[in-house]
């Protein structure tokens, strides 16, 4: 008994039937209605988005007899010739097979004749990129100017591999990868037409391993009908293509949001007896948080076919938000060093406890605070991750001693501190403060420029040096005041004046110490005994310009 494959019964047989590639199938359905249909098409994409397919039932198109049109009838004998791959004025060329010129110039021999049944011959050259560049030279004048009878559709997974030569010859049309959302749609009306009964979770997964492709995704389905024993269930989807228990990975959730490391470990080294793939688990685990970040920021979200809204709101309310966030990056940053780890089971559990033990150093909200999920207190001796330059994430142990005892060294000098922090800005610490800003760019500038010229409660005073006055933007002027309120812990303005600093800007203590390294640097050569000798016996001079300072 034969049987037909499901990507082969189920191909599209007019622009109605196809799935996705819209920006395509608008263009040519309008060429195709006003008449003004090129006479060489492109298609690129990656394998099973559609190409082969919008090539025969363009066609069709212009090959019906009710035509040429957008609406093929799919009756007549030219359209059920194609259907069925007889149709004489249909030429398929596998260019992968075919790379030789010879097999161009035959090829090319016919162009001239006149069409046998059809009105136009089409030649649909399918993997295009493999010709050689002689066969690429035969083609370049009959695809530039072809006799008003033939119309050439290209096809090709890799584009680049084409000479320019060709591309400015042909209507080039990209198709895109599919979504997830409409391989799971098309999937679904082809097991309903087929009478097979189906689970919309395994529907799911066997849509996600397709990666974009229709094709495979049909294929894998026709995998998994056999593999089940014509069924289509999670249990069976899950074991054919080797993916993790849903449960699994809620389970490694639910544990996170315990803060328990000694469980969760104890739940990984579990998971052992499944013999797991570990890159897949961390992509299911972000994949998990993703969807919880979705709930937390879209109460109305409704979830999936893999995860429910009940679930997701269960976990959303056992997570703080700025926790699933940090999850979620240390879960892609694992998998994406998962290659460097001694080994994956390693490199696995390093990430789960990285993701319990370490995060920026930040005053923990009370535990059970609704809707935030439960927060932990930094352990006294944990390292925070640093951040960029001087912006550097501080614990909140560390932190709190620093400024401490910077408000000790500016009491008695008129700084002014806010009570119950110890946080104090005054003209001598407020270098200090600077490096312990998160700013960057014009902002850090603008900083690094200006004096402490005092504060009045919430307003903060600064004397911007006049050679830098372009710095100061109404954008600098608000970040600046950002930075140093989250600093602070309360709302700051500024006002930036343009004039003589009263003391040293941060950015001329910078340029002081750097000329007095190189100063010291010259003068240590300068009384380096080697040098003496060369100066005294050869005449040498050192060149100051070349002097750097050690760093």
């Amino acid at each position: 008994m034969s049987y037909t494959a499901l990507a082969r019964k189920w191909r599209p047989r007019d622009f109605g039937e196809l799935t996705g590639q819209e920006h395509v199938l608008r263009a040519l359905t309008n060429a195709l209605a006003s008449g003004r249909v090129h006479h060489a098409f492109l298609f690129t994409g990656t394998r099973g988005v559609g190409k082969t397919t919008i090539s025969r039932i363009l066609a069709k198109c212009l090959n019906c007899e009710t035509g040429p049109t957008a609406t093929p009838c799919g009756e007549c004998a030219a359209c059920r010739e194609i259907d069925e791959g007889r149709f004489i004025d249909l030429i398929e060329v596998d260019a992968a097979s075919r790379t030789k010129v010879d097999d161009t110039r035959e090829l090319l021999d016919n162009v001239q004749y006149a069409p046998t049944r059809g009105r136009y011959k089409v030649y649909l050259i399918d993997e295009v990129h493999m010709l050689s560049a002689h066969s690429f030279n035969a083609l370049l004048k009959t695809l530039e100017e072809p006799p008003p009878h033939v119309k050439f559709l290209l096809a090709t997974t890799d584009p680049q591999k084409l000479p320019v030569t060709v591309l400015s010859r042909c209507l080039q049309f990209n198709l895109k990868r599919l979504p997830v959302a409409l391989i799971a749609e098309r999937m679904r009306h082809i097991l309903e037409a087929e009478a097979i009964a189906f689970e919309p979770a395994a529907v799911r997964l066997v849509a996600l391993a397709a990666d974009g492709s229709m094709r495979d995704g049909l294929s894998l389905l026709d995998q998994l009908i056999a593999f089940g024993g014509g069924k289509v269930d999670e249990e069976s989807a899950r074991a054919m293509l080797g993916t993790i228990d849903r449960q699994q990975v809620v389970r490694l959730v639910e544990l996170l949001a315990g803060g328990d490391p000694a469980a969760l470990l104890d739940y990984a080294q579990s998971l052992e007896q499944w013999s797991p793939d570990h890159a897949q688990m961390l992509d299911a685990l972000a994949a998990l948080l993703a969807r919880i970040a979705l709930k937390q920021a879209v109460p109305d979200y409704e979830g999936d076919e893999l995860h429910d809204a009940a679930r997701l709101s269960e976990l959303a309310g056992r997570l703080a938000p700025e926790d699933v966030q940090l999850h979620y990056q240390a879960a892609i940053v694992g998998r994406r060093d998962l290659q460097w780890a001694p080994d994956p089971r390693t490199g696995f559990e390093m990430t789960l406890l990285r993701m319990m033990l370490f995060r920026p150093g930040s005053d923990a909200a009370p535990a059970g605070s609704p809707g935030q999920g439960p927060r932990r207190e930094a352990a006294p001796g944990a390292f925070a991750p640093p951040g960029a330059g001087a912006a550097a994430s501080l614990s909140a142990t560390g932190r709190a001693a620093t400024d401490r005892a910077a408000g000790g060294a500016a009491a008695g000098a008129g700084a002014d501190v806010r009570a119950g922090t110890g946080i104090a800005i005054d003209a001598a610490n407020w270098s200090h403060v600077l490096g312990s800003l998160e700013l960057s760019g014009l902002a850090r500038q603008l900083a690094a420029h200006c004096a402490f010229g005092g504060r009045e409660g919430a307003l903060l005073r600064l004397v911007l040096d006049a050679r830098n006055q372009h710095l100061r933007t109404p954008a600098a002027v608000e970040r600046l005041a950002q930075g140093l309120g989250r600093y602070l812990g309360e709302a700051i303005r500024i006002e930036v004046e343009v004039g003589d600093p009263p003391g040293e800007t941060p950015a001329r203590a910078e340029e002081r110490q750097a000329r007095e390294q190189l100063d010291a640097a010259r003068a240590s050569l300068e009384a380096d005994p080697t040098v003496r000798a060369l100066k005294e016996k050869f005449g040498a001079t050192l060149k100051p310009d070349t002097v750097r300072p050690h760093r």
